[in-house]
């Protein structure tokens, strides 16, 4: 009879010694749970550890850049670390890149969430006025000509009446209340719709995640907090996903379904569906695009420019579902939207081919100051850096840039809008978001090459020298990308966190203001400008070019009282938030805030009702012949 198995020396048990020897340990280390938690648990702790100890109220040129403690930034690298390394296992434990992925977005985005003691980005605040104006009425009125650019909001009042809901279901005072966590909640529910495109492309789940983490750093341009744009993106990467996965044509696939003509990487197309699936699809998707349309004004357009796209191919011609964008989309427009789409009409010939003037950022286009600078040039950086990797990637994996033809198609059908306007100054910045789920696609491609062992029907790919130089390049180009994402999107943090005090005096000021009375300022960029916007009227007299602002500056109280009508009751409200951004964004001089306020308070037209250091309000009070 033969002698028992040695347990530590059977099938499935590994070897190297005694349990809890340096065979066991080596062996636990490979195991992918054991790779994240050595990561995650030291990245939490460091992130937690610096929270309380990020100087947010004291931000200086550079926002939360010098204000964040070395701790934050060293669970940033442990985070990076560990995602590189959790990539080695994510063909057969997928869910630990995507822990990481999570857990990224969070350490990025979350710290002004849990710290700010007011709402990020002060003019996020409309927003908020916009859905306690609908819950204190019970209806937007689209037809009403509001001041301060409302009307868009009642005419596209989606997002509003979500979030009017929500307040009324979570019990609290108003949105803002949840507003700082709009970009992690978007983040989340972005993630596995990106995963459903990628995986349309490619079955390797290194580039799949790869794709992921690179569109989350890459995504500094800050349209996924509390505003309309946020919800009405992740409805158009929803649509486009089913749009990817299931209206492919029957026989339009050709060689692309023979794996030795496709890049290691790829993945085959998706099953054909036949004329009667994709009508069940079409109506399927039909509310989602009505959603779209009622939430936001420009992706829908944004919708329909990317089926049209896909309609160059022979494996998405599927124009029934492009009209039924576009007439939802026109419906919409000249129904509920027809106001604003009509005056936008009118501006399309002054706009129309002007690519300079379209393509420029924010009304005057020329930051100032440490910090603005730096993100100005980090935006262009990462802008730049994400064109680099992914046009190498369309040149050297030509296979896979085949197979995803559709992906690259949608992600470059947005460009040509720079011809039609700008966008108020945003079209820059929608363009490039509209291009990023795509752009980092291919950005992926190019450092996660496809190597043997990948895939077990491609055995005889080498494995080396790609493989050496992918292990640095790598982790390299996502510390890069990281290094970019903090000043892009914190560099400019000064403009963004008002102290409570400021949001309060605003607040005081619009409650105790007559209905029908002129509010002046600067710019809207500050907290609470809008609110009571139905029943106030408002003139932001600096957001206009530079050299016309420097010609106000010369006599403002005479410029103001010129632009104030007669027996009109009007307040100018200056803060200490408008002093920053005018100046960080180049609307005013470095010194024009503090003479324009110096000199209105001066002025006998008009009387001094409060004043702090952190804003005053001024009654216009005109001569009397």
């Amino acid at each position: 009879m033969p002698p028992p198995a040695d347990p530590l020396t059977a099938p499935g048990r590994p070897t190297g010694g005694e349990p809890g020897g340096p065979g066991s340990w080596r062996a636990a280390l490979r195991r992918p749970r054991t790779l994240g938690l050595l990561t995650l648990l030291p990245a939490t702790a460091l992130w937690v550890y610096a929270l309380p100890r990020i100087g947010f109220r004291e931000m200086g040129d550079y926002g939360l850049l010098d204000r964040l403690p070395l701790p934050y930034y060293l669970s940033l690298l442990v985070l990076t670390a560990g995602f590189v390394l959790s990539l080695r296992r994510a063909a057969t434990a997928p869910w630990w890149p995507a822990a990481h992925c999570a857990a990224m977005l969070f350490a990025l985005k979350a710290p002004p969430a849990v710290l700010y003691d007011a709402v990020r980005y002060p003019w996020a605040s409309k927003h908020d006025a916009v859905v306690n104006t609908l819950l204190a009425n019970g209806e937007l009125r689209p037809e009403a000509a509001l001041s301060g650019n409302m009307s868009a909001y009642d005419q596209w009042p989606g997002f509003f009446t979500l979030n009017g809901g929500l307040v009324r279901a979570f019990g609290v005072e108003s949105a803002a209340a949840y507003a700082n966590w709009a970009p992690i909640v978007f983040g989340l529910l972005m993630m596995p719709v990106l995963v459903l495109i990628y995986r349309t492309f490619c079955r390797d789940w290194r580039l799949v995640w790869a794709a992921v983490w690179i569109f989350q750093l890459a995504n500094w341009v800050g349209q996924d907090y509390f505003a309309p744009q946020g919800l009405a993106y992740l409805l158009h990467l929803t649509v486009l996903a089913v749009v990817l996965r299931h209206f492919v044509r029957p026989g339009s696939a050709g060689r692309l379904r023979d794996r030795s003509f496709l890049d290691p990487a790829a993945a085959g197309v998706p099953p054909p569906t036949g004329s009667g699936q994709r009508t069940i699809c079409v109506v399927i998707l039909a509310p989602l695009i009505a959603a779209i349309n009622a939430t936001h004004q420009l992706t829908p357009v944004m919708l329909c420019v990317c089926l049209l796209a896909l309609n160059l191919t022979r494996r998405y011609r599927n124009v029934g579902l492009l009209v039924v964008a576009g007439l939802l989309m026109l419906t919409w427009d000249l129904t509920m939207g027809r106001p604003l789409f009509v005056e936008t009409l009118s501006t399309l010939k002054e706009s129309l081919g002007e690519l300079t003037q379209n393509s420029r950022a924010g009304y005057a286009g020329q930051l100032t100051g440490p910090g603005p600078e730096l993100a100005g040039t980090a935006n262009v950086a990462m802008v730049l850096a994400i064109i680099a990797l992914a046009g190498a990637a369309v040149v050297l994996r030509r296979r896979l840039t085949r197979s995803a033809l559709p992906l690259l198609l949608v992600s470059v059908a947005p460009v040509p809008l720079f011809v039609v306007n700008d966008y108020g100054g945003e079209m820059l910045f929608r363009v490039y978001l509209f291009a990023l789920p795509g752009g980092a696609f291919f950005a992926a491609a190019a450092l996660v090459p496809a190597f043997a062992g990948a895939h077990r029907d491609r055995p005889g790919l080498a494995k080396a020298p790609r493989q050496r130089v992918a292990a640095v390049a790598l982790p390299t180009v996502l510390l890069v990308l990281l290094a970019g994402f903090l000043p892009s999107y914190y560099g400019k943090e000064k403009m963004y966190y008002t102290p409570p005090a400021e949001t309060a005096l605003v607040t005081r000021t619009l409650d105790n203001a007559p209905e029908g009375s002129l509010i002046l300022a600067t710019t809207g960029s500050f907290p609470q400008a809008l609110h009571r916007y139905d029943s106030l009227e408002h003139w932001y007299f600096a957001e206009q070019e530079l050299p016309e602002n420097e010609r106000m500056l010369k006599d403002p109280a005479g410029y103001l009282a010129d632009g104030i009508p007669p027996r009109t009751t009007a307040y100018v409200i200056l803060t200490r938030t408008q002093d920053v951004y005018t100046a960080g964004e180049g609307l005013l001089p470095a010194d024009g805030f503090a003479r324009l306020r110096t000199e209105l308070s001066a002025s006998p037209l008009f009387r001094t009702v409060e004043s702090h250091p952190y804003g005053v309000v001024l009654e216009y009070r005109p001569a009397i012949p």
